[in-house]
């Protein structure tokens, strides 16, 4: 959902943002090739999947829907494209549909690095993009992770990047999908922690707008990951799909000409609504930053999310901004999502 205005003023501001924040990496990125890691390298991984039992039977059956028999897998490393990454790591869907392409995971991983371009150990962060295509926006925070020293694994979400196919409807790639997203985005996690260097007692994920949602709903459906950020995201996704303005009205728009009735998209839309298990998510190690003029996720639903998760006090933070120009708090946003993940550089 976080797409940017095509009005020159704010790409301007925003790619000079980019700039100046990320110039310091530049160099690094042309460092070594990592050590002891080769093209084809695989590793074998578990699913840490440990769903718990839940009083609420309605809470109960959207695990149970989103669950999966947890299993081995393996994770293997191919070559990212140029400027995405050190390496593109692949592993199975926990949920294919059935189409080889999409069903094959990839992330590319920003690797943390020492002063000699060696890769180092450190934690990790797995990146849940926003739904624009490009993948600017996680693109451009999973770097921010990497430049506080942090392994950073960006997702491609089913449909996008390296899983794109495009026999794939745009519908197809909508809300039907989301199941696999979650499961995906969950699965990642076992992924990153079976590659060398990377520390796996503290694994974070951190999602943005449609990345958000997922990132709530795989928060509640089980502890698995160590630190949880949400940005620009929430609950109730129903209304956001229903009356979110710019890029929810797009998406909509899409589905009625697809002849997808209203029934249909709250049918949908419930399967993966990140209140049903929002009281269990951790609060403790959960932080939302939400928009407070946002008119594509309304604050409503943010508050919603905070409220049914029972974040504590400093856990939901409400930027002066919408949507798109929450862009400009973005490197102090990272920089205060990579303290709470305790990182060496800050």
């Amino acid at each position: 959902m976080l797409v940017f205005s095509s009005r020159w003023s704010q790409m301007a501001i925003f790619r000079w943002i980019c700039l100046l924040w990320l110039a310091p990496m530049m160099v690094s990125a042309q460092a070594a090739p990592p050590q002891a890691l080769e093209l084809g390298s695989k590793f074998a991984a578990t699913d840490s999947l440990k769903c718990d039992a839940d009083a609420n039977d309605d809470a109960r059956e959207c695990a149970a829907d989103l669950a999966w028999a947890p299993g081995a897998f393996e994770v293997e490393l191919q070559a990212a494209a140029p400027g995405c990454g050190d390496w593109l790591v692949r592993f199975p869907s926990a949920r294919p549909i059935g189409n080889s392409i999409n069903d094959l995971v990839s992330m590319e991983w920003y690797a943390a690095r020492d002063e000699q371009g060696a890769i180092r150990p450190a934690r990790a962060v797995v990146v849940v993009h926003e739904s624009g295509r490009q993948m600017t926006a996680g693109r451009i925070i999973a770097r921010g992770f990497n430049s506080h020293g942090l392994h950073a694994f960006l997702i491609h979400l089913p449909g996008y990047g390296a899983r794109r196919d495009e026999k794939l409807t745009d519908i197809e790639r909508g809300l039907d999908s989301m199941q696999q997203a979650i499961a995906d985005v969950r699965r990642a996690r076992d992924a990153v922690a079976a590659l060398p260097a990377v520390d796996s007692s503290m694994v974070g994920v951190q999602g943005t707008s449609l990345g958000g949602f997922v990132t709530a709903t795989v928060a509640g459906l089980d502890h698995g990951y160590d630190r949880v950020f949400i940005l620009l995201a929430g609950g109730n996704l129903e209304e956001v799909v229903f009356n979110g303005a710019k890029d929810a009205a797009k998406f909509r728009q899409k589905l009625s000409e697809a002849g997808v009735t209203e029934e249909q998209i709250k049918e949908l839309a419930r399967k993966v609504e990140p209140l049903r298990l929002a009281h269990r998510i951790d609060p403790e190690s959960t932080w939302l930053y939400s928009g407070k003029f946002d008119d594509v996720v309304p604050p409503s639903c943010s508050f919603a999310l905070a409220k049914a998760a029972k974040l504590p006090a400093g856990h939901h933070v409400e930027m002066p901004a919408d949507h798109y120009s929450g862009v400009i708090y973005l490197p102090k946003v990272v920089k205060q999502f990579a303290e709470q993940m305790g990182t060496p550089q800050n």
